[in-house]
């Protein structure tokens, strides 16, 4: 089948390159001609597992090619996927503006009847905002298909390989049989294909991501209450996953989600709630909890010293919102080395592979500068490797639960540190492990933190 992808950023590129791992020959558009020159030579623009083998491969197969004219998108191909971007506005609902520009451009190229799917994650009623222009802009039959995604970061390839579902929202039954003849190379082992109708499948990737970011913030929230009255929220949560009804997957306590989904989705919704009336209540309290999260673990570190930050130094490992992604978007890091950054404090950082894109992120933070009430903030400082980071620190605070910080060299640590002191922003260590080894230790929720 022949197939364009409008958008290659995390989820246009996988969808595109796993539909061509089938055969299918798949053709995606993206604005920036500098991702589509290094798409062409096989390379990958971002860091997810596996994705670059199959990029390579399938360029070189030609069943993978791309480019930055539109119209050639439109008129090669019978299936068109929008995977654009919808980041929040200020108050919290969904840029629409990329989906509904592209949509009315391809409206204005058709020449022929084609089936429009909306990958990108959309508020409920974008389906028919999007028909809506096609009505106008074409006398052309098209069909609109809501096709959300339910890719994890990290896990991207992997989850489109072997979904744990597909939801497909349409009417239309030949667009029906075209979605499940271009999922069934996916659908070998069991058939998980879940149609409904257009409002249905667009709240259901709204409802999903929200439960989500609901149950890791409803952990964080027990874990502080462990802090609170002694108890130890590791305990707690095996206690409480090995219930089928709660279950053991995101149930583990941090130092809050991040992201390009759960933040702006939960926002997304709670404005759905406003513009139709509805009080998302247990919504807004799971988006305030996880920023008072970030809030939570920079207080542990400024009690530890006393309130006072100035002149210290502290090592940050991991930086991107999760491991095996590269991604800075609403990632914890981001809030917590800013907040130490503005009391004064220095910071050495690393990540395996988030570095340049933090660089961007904190691009204003790099150096000294004055901050809004006339101190002196302190420098930040990016490193190639852990250890670097650990020269003369004060304390070291884990962040990102990257598989390369498990196992640490902690004798050669505490000949690097000035300081002996572990914040586990992840529950990542033993408690009584690291005592063992001559530091203090803090993580969240964990009894007995003191040595």
């Amino acid at each position: 089948m022949k197939i364009s992808v409008i958008g290659t950023g995390y989820v246009g590129l996988v969808t595109g390159t796993c539909f061509a791992e089938t055969g299918n020959q798949v053709l995606c558009m993206d604005v920036d001609p500098r991702k589509i020159a290094m798409l062409e030579k096989g390379k990958s623009p971002i860091f997810e597992p596996g994705l670059q083998e199959l990029i390579a491969r399938n360029v070189k197969e030609k069943r993978l090619s791309f480019t930055t004219i539109i119209a050639g998108a439109v008129n090669r191909s019978s299936v068109i996927f929008l995977a654009l971007p919808t980041p929040p506005h200020e108050d919290g609902s969904a840029d629409l503006s990329h989906v509904m520009n592209a949509s009315a451009q391809i409206a204005q190229l058709i020449k022929e009847p084609k089936i429009i799917v909306i990958k990108s994650t959309v508020p409920v009623g974008t389906n028919q905002l999007v028909r809506q222009v096609f009505a106008k802009e074409t006398k052309v039959p098209v069909t609109v298909v809501s096709n959300p995604e339910f890719q994890k970061q990290g896990a991207a390839v992997q989850d489109f390989m072997s979904p744990d579902r597909v939801v497909v929202g349409t009417s239309d039954s030949a667009a029906e049989e075209v979605m499940r003849e271009l999922y069934s190379p996916f659908m070998r082992a069991s058939d998980r294909f879940i149609i409904m109708d257009e409002l249905s499948a667009e709240m259901t990737k709204y409802a999903a991501n929200t439960f989500l970011a609901m149950k890791i913030s409803f952990i964080n929230e027990i874990s502080r209450l462990c802090d609170a009255v002694g108890a130890d929220v590791e305990m707690v949560r095996r206690g409480i996953s090995a219930d089928p009804r709660i279950g053991r997957q995101f149930l583990f306590p941090g130092v809050g989600f991040g992201g390009s989904c759960f933040p702006k989705d939960v926002k997304a919704l709670i404005k759905t709630g406003e513009l139709r009336g509805v009080q998302m209540r247990i919504t807004s309290a799971a988006l305030e909890v996880n920023e008072t999260q970030k809030e939570f673990f920079v207080e542990k570190i400024r009690n530890h010293f006393g309130g006072q930050l100035r002149n210290k130094l502290f090592a940050v490992w991991g930086l991107s919102y999760k491991p095996k992604t590269d991604d800075m978007r609403e990632a914890p890091a981001t809030s917590i080395v800013r907040a130490i950054l503005r009391e004064g404090a220095d910071v050495f950082a690393y990540d395996p592979v988030a570095v340049e894109n933090a660089r961007r992120t904190f691009k204003e933070n790099i150096g000294r500068a004055e901050t809004e009430k006339g101190k002196v903030s302190g420098k930040l400082k990016f490193v190639e490797n852990p250890y670097e980071a650990l020269n003369g620190a004060d304390a070291m605070i884990l962040v990102t639960e990257w598989q390369e910080f498990r196992e640490p060299d902690f004798d050669r640590m505490k000949s690097l540190m000035r300081g002996r002191v572990i914040f586990d922003g992840r529950n990542l260590y033993n408690p009584r492990k690291v005592k063992t080894m001559g530091f203090q230790y803090f993580g969240i929720g964990r009894r007995s933190q003191q040595p």
